[in-house]
């Protein structure tokens, strides 16, 4: 069981522009006709995201009209989302709504996970502070030919080269997925 971010970024290291638009990503598109994400998502047993990048479903997946947009996807999968406030609920989604500390929340998605990895969607404030909890064991980049200049980083924190380790990289059409296994801080 591992703890996984895996996400897609820029060139320049961002994972949405400046106004959390993902518009930049659907640009490039699927030439290779491969989906790395159904692959991924296969091994996941519960996974995380931050209330930004719930926002996002709602929005451009009109998720709360349409709940297959949600549940085609993740079907019962358990979702817990971080947020500070009140946030509408996808009919059929096994959401958990929590805020503060992630470490028991992360204990709870263990235990929800049965030995399935976890996966932490984002934003990368979130993933940060895994990290810094050493509770995240591997990043996997889908590094797209796109450059932004500004928006949200994909882990806005110094977390230096001797945390990760490059365990793989492969070309998948116009994408560079890159996997690096993270070491808990010392």
């Amino acid at each position: 069981m591992k703890t996984q971010y895996f996400t897609a970024t820029t060139i320049d290291g961002y994972i949405a522009d400046e106004h959390n638009s993902l518009d930049w990503l659907f640009e490039v598109g699927d030439k290779a006709g491969e989906n790395p994400f159904a692959s991924f998502f296969e091994g996941v047993g519960a996974f995380a995201m931050g209330a930004t990048t719930y926002e996002w479903v709602l929005a451009h997946e009109r998720a709360l009209e349409h709940p297959s947009a949600w549940l085609e996807p993740y079907g019962d999968t358990p979702a817990w989302i971080f947020t500070h406030r009140e946030l509408p609920v996808i009919p059929g989604a096994n959401l958990h709504f929590v805020r503060g500390d992630v470490r028991p929340v992360h204990a709870d998605m263990v235990s929800a996970a049965a030995g399935r990895n976890i996966w932490l969607v984002g934003g990368g404030e979130l993933v940060a502070t895994f990290a810094d909890h050493g509770l995240l064991d591997e990043v996997i980049l889908g590094v797209a030919p796109v450059t932004l200049g500004a928006g949200a980083p994909v882990l806005p924190r110094r977390i230096t080269s001797s945390r990760y380790t490059l365990a793989e990289v492969r070309r998948l059409g116009q994408f560079a997925y890159l996997t690096y296994a993270v070491h808990p801080p010392a």
